[in-house]
């Protein structure tokens, strides 16, 4: 897949989207953000995030991984040792779909009193008709990776009980463009690619849906917006009730 093990953003040398001139944020200065991409794609595809949460004055660490030749087990150790290598008194994560099921994999196994707060971005929390209906053809395992299919086959992340006292936030979309329309019976509402039901984490501290696809997710202000707020207080924005 071409990924590399690793990558982090500790300065804004070599990151395009980095803001050089914009000043960081005191009251965040001791707090880590770590960035985990999904399934078929590298840690780039968080730069906009990445440079939106370093002009709230974030340190921002983007956490690669194998997503099809490693299991689910073998990412989410890596990324305890990932974690472990990062020098901050507060530290937070956010996930896109099969980056949100690594991390729920690590809080399972891993006490870290530094652990704060995490966002999941349409990750199938419950499940993945989508993954499930891919996976029965000719071919697809392999494709999937085995990250997936070993989600696949262990009881849903609804049992999962994190060891480290964090609040989970959950965002789901809910425009339905993506592998939606090759699998023609993916339950409405949908962001194309995981149901707003697979995405509904027991426990969770708080739960949005935006009118977003899955991809639209890494690149959308208002997601942003959304992250930021909830990193902040533990809570989303939600539209104030008439």
């Amino acid at each position: 897949m071409g990924e590399k093990n690793i990558t982090t953003e500790s300065s804004a040398a070599g990151d395009p989207c980095a803001d050089r001139d914009a000043p960081a944020t005191p009251s965040h200065a001791d707090e880590a953000v770590i960035l985990v991409h999904g399934l078929w794609t590298p840690a780039t595809v968080f730069l906009p995030h990445a440079h939106w949460l370093k002009q709230q004055g974030y340190a921002v660490r983007r956490f690669a991984y194998p997503s099809v030749r490693a299991t689910l087990s073998d990412n989410a150790q890596a990324l305890e040792r990932f974690l472990a290598m990062i020098e901050a008194p507060a530290i937070h994560f956010v996930g896109h779909s099969l980056g949100g099921l690594i991390i729920l994999e690590m809080l399972a196994e891993l006490a870290d009193p530094r652990l704060r707060r995490v966002v999941l971005l349409g990750t199938p929390c419950l499940d993945s008709h989508c993954a499930r209906r891919l996976a029965a053809l000719a071919g697809m395992p392999a494709l999937l990776g085995r990250s997936i299919m070993e989600s696949l086959s262990r009881a849903r992340f609804a049992t999962i009980t994190p060891r480290s006292p964090v609040e989970i936030g959950v965002l789901a979309g809910t425009r339905s463009i993506g592998l939606g329309r090759v699998v023609l019976d993916l339950p409405r509402p949908n962001d194309g690619v995981v149901t707003l039901d697979e995405t509904r984490l027991p426990g969770a501290a708080d739960f949005i849906a935006l009118p977003l696809a899955h991809s639209e997710m890494l690149a959308s202000r208002r997601c942003a917006a959304q992250i930021i707020a909830f990193l902040e207080s533990g809570r989303f924005l939600h539209e104030p009730t008439p």
